[in-house]
């Protein structure tokens, strides 16, 4: 599959199908690639059988009773026991970016060498997202520093609140790298961060992520060099202690933290039962992508979605500002928003600043609990810590009326309301490619299906008194997978808010093969272990990464105190 973001349309190119067009209208067109289009290709799969969809009218109801009520200051955190620290929501979103859409591809007709088609195409946990195509090539050039480091940017000194020197003057490092006046064009063009994948300056909370991620490679660079690593090696070598860090990290702690750990433990040790099996592909094969994932499974990170955050010590409750509603992570990021405090947001001239504001930087203590990492010094009051909704039917009313920029609509005619909704973006993206349905995958995959009042009644989730008797029959017979996976997490008895059954099980075995497919693979070298700093032998944790990226300084991870 070749997605392609482009205005009101989305592209995809799934194998043995072709390619099929997502108009404006939601009119769907399908036709056979060209031998270049499939080179070029992006190449997902689809898992199960074609489903039987909702019609646009029950989408609609189905994606209002997702999204209403839901978006106070302080929503659900989750069942006691279970809650995940709240960058774990945009971790996940980050690792998005890495797996079902690669955003570092060229220009329509550039050449590109066969080995950079594969490895810059494949949906592998590789970190295309951080490092592009490389410094040797034109499209990816303007991502680096040097021919081993990547740009950071620094933000912009602002006089709010007065006297406070953190927020009054300008912070090197602590922004994304942006293309600047000299890029012309619109303020949003401007504004544009020097980055392989745009959607990780969608929100405030992914952008700074991905900033921590530069920083994680660039200190990874510094210790080479410290270890007398010739130049010459130093990006390959760095890359791939950086990715193979990385990957540890999301099978043992972010893995575990969103689903059913027996599940995790259970395809890691003895391999994956459902999803492209051993003996079914051929030894080298590049895995695909499942658009039962892409566009259903590992949408689960919605759900997870805050609708205001305890973001630094100005914004926060009790601070100089207001609490860092998700409105306002959306303006203060470059495609979403304007970096600036007021202004259109879906005019992308609007807002005057080309740069976050010093008083907008992160916080991680707020989103990682250090703690963990043994870490009690780097440890916020319990109430200025953040927690990710709990994983279930529900989506924080925000995203309801999603920001034209997050979905390149931004400069274009006003689209109807609902097409702003994100629940029925994500239902109308699965019936345009005819996704199979939950119970459909819970048969296929041998999992105890859903019971019709599980479906319709949920536990603590969307609320579907609004369906008639005639529609409650149509989604309990043809459940679309993205609400179907987010019930099972819902109703789960022994771990609430966990995905389990078809969504787990799916998550779990894409990542395994997405890891398995990397160049730099921990799969491949089951002997790997961990050699960077971490809290515990064998171990390497989200903390242990912002830890050596941000060089153990409590200054670093918090500038504003």
């Amino acid at each position: 599959m070749f997605m392609v973001h482009r205005h009101h349309r989305e592209t995809y190119y799934v194998v043995n199908e072709g390619r099929i067009l997502e108009f404006e209208k939601g009119d769907a067109v399908a036709r056979v690639p060209s031998a270049t289009e499939q080179q070029m290709a992006f190449r997902f799969s689809r898992f199960g059988e074609k489903g039987v969809q909702l019609d646009e009218t029950l989408r609609g109801k189905l994606a209002e009773a997702m999204t209403t009520g839901t978006g106070g200051g302080d929503p659900d955190s989750g069942e006691p026991g279970t809650a995940i620290p709240a960058g774990f929501t945009y971790l996940g979103q980050f690792v998005d970016h890495d797996l079902t859409l690669d955003r570092t591809q060229v220009g329509l007709g550039e050449p590109v060498p066969v080995e950079d088609l594969v490895q810059g195409r494949s949906p592998a946990l590789d970190l295309d997202s951080l490092y592009g195509l490389g410094p040797h090539h034109s499209s990816s050039a303007r991502f680096y520093e040097t021919e081993a480091r990547l740009k950071m940017g620094t933000t912009l000194g602002v006089p709010f609140p007065p006297e406070f020197p953190p927020a009054n003057i300008d912070q090197e490092g602590f922004d994304l790298p942006r293309a600047g006046e000299t890029a012309g064009g619109t303020r949003a063009n401007q504004r544009a961060a020097l980055i392989p994948d745009a959607r990780n300056d969608e929100n405030l909370a992914v952008a700074q992520l991905h900033l921590a991620f530069i920083r994680f490679h660039n200190r990874v660079v510094d210790h080479l060099v410290e270890r007398g690593v010739p130049e010459h090696r130093l990006l390959k070598a760095a890359r791939d202690i950086v990715v193979k860090h990385y990957q540890w990290m999301l099978r043992t702690d972010f893995l575990p933290r969103i689903v059913d750990p027996d599940i995790v433990e259970r395809v890691f040790t003895r391999g994956r039962r459902h999803f492209e099996v051993p003996g079914y592909i051929r030894p080298g094969d590049l895995p695909t992508m499942p658009i039962e994932f892409s566009v259903a499974a590992y949408r689960l990170g919605h759900s997870m979605v805050r609708g205001a955050y305890q973001w630094n010590a100005v914004f926060r409750a009790g601070g100089s500002g207001p609490i860092a509603s998700l409105d306002l992570l959306f303006r203060f990021s470059g495609t979403a928003g304007n970096l600036n405090p007021d202004g259109e947001l879906d005019d992308p001239n609007s807002g005057v600043g080309l740069r976050l504001p010093s008083n907008w930087i992160a916080d991680f203590r707020r989103l990682f609990d250090f703690g963990e990492a043994g870490r009690d010094d780097l440890v916020v009051p319990a109430a200025e810590f953040n927690v990710a909704k709990r994983l279930d039917t529900l989506l924080v009313d925000p995203l309801a009326a999603l920001p034209l920029g997050t979905f390149g609509g931004r400069g274009l005619p006003e689209p109807p309301p609902i097409q702003r909704n994100l629940a029925f973006r994500n239902l109308t993206r699965a019936a345009m490619v005819e996704l199979a349905t939950g119970p459909q995958l819970a048969a296929q995959m041998g999992f105890k299906p859903l019971t019709e009042d599980q479906i319709l009644r949920g536990n603590g989730g969307a609320v579907l008194e609004g369906l008639s008797d005639t529609e409650r029959a149509q989604l309990v017979e043809h459940t679309p997978l993205w609400f179907y996976v987010l019930r099972e997490a819902e109703v789960n008895e022994a771990r609430p808010g966990s995905l389990t059954g078809v969504g787990g099980t799916l998550v779990a075995e894409v990542f395994h093969r997405a890891m398995e497919g990397s160049r730099r693979s921990i799969v491949k070298h089951p002997g790997w272990r961990p050699s960077l700093p971490a809290h515990q032998k064998g171990k390497f944790t989200m903390t242990d990464l912002l830890l050596f990226a941000f060089e153990n300084d409590a200054k670093l991870l918090n500038p504003l105190g």
